[in-house]
């Protein structure tokens, strides 16, 4: 995986979890946030501390996460994603 620099990975933060540089705000709750329907602006607007560029590196760490992960494809069995 390619490093993302504004996401660090510290043990003694969050028990590990890949945050933002500088904050207690991890990449998975940023995610959420924009899963669920948060807009950029209102991110930024509720975590002041934040920028644009912090909110395009939790993007880009999924987009290295999922991009490295292998996927084997097993019988189908009537079920979908999504």
């Amino acid at each position: 995986m390619t490093e993302v620099p504004r996401i660090v990975l510290d043990p003694s933060v969050l028990a590990g979890k890949p945050i933002i540089r500088g904050t207690r705000i991890s990449v998975d709750f940023i995610l959420e946030l924009l899963a669920s329907g948060w807009t950029e602006s209102a991110v930024l607007h509720e975590y002041p501390g934040l920028g644009r560029d912090d909110i395009l590196a939790c993007i880009r760490y999924a987009q290295e996460i999922v991009r490295d992960e292998r996927v084997y494809a097993t019988p189908h069995q009537g079920k979908s994603t999504g």
